[in-house]
């Protein structure tokens, strides 16, 4: 039969065992943390290298040309170059038609008046 002694003691042992427990599960997955982090350090670092012996292997371009500008980080210099960077309205009928989606309808739609949801 159980005592109040023997209930203690088996909760001591089920608190002492699952805080054991908690306490090398944790360290094992810090030390699993930590070995990811340092391969992930040791990519970055190879990347790094690769990339600084590509810039420092690029040669001038043939010719003697210079590239392009490329403004992909400045969208104000890039919109610029755009052959037509803004839409204008149509000035006749048959440019309003084309410039209308397939399944948009020609004029919008207005309710009739009176109607109780306008």
């Amino acid at each position: 039969m159980n005592t109040i002694r023997s209930t203690w003691y088996g909760w001591a042992a089920f608190i002492l065992t699952g805080g054991g427990a908690y306490y090398f599960a944790k360290k094992a997955i810090n030390a699993d943390r930590a070995e990811k982090h340092k391969t992930y350090l040791e990519r970055l670092q190879l990347q790094k290298s690769i990339e600084e012996s590509a810039m420092k292997q690029s040669s001038p371009p043939a010719g003697g040309r210079q590239p392009a500008p490329d403004f992909a980080a400045s969208p104000s210099q890039e919109a610029s170059t755009d052959p037509a960077p803004t839409r204008h309205a149509p000035e006749t009928e048959g440019q309003r038609v084309k410039e209308k989606g397939k399944y948009e309808a020609s004029e919008p739609y207005k309710p009739k008046k009176g109607s109780r949801l306008s």
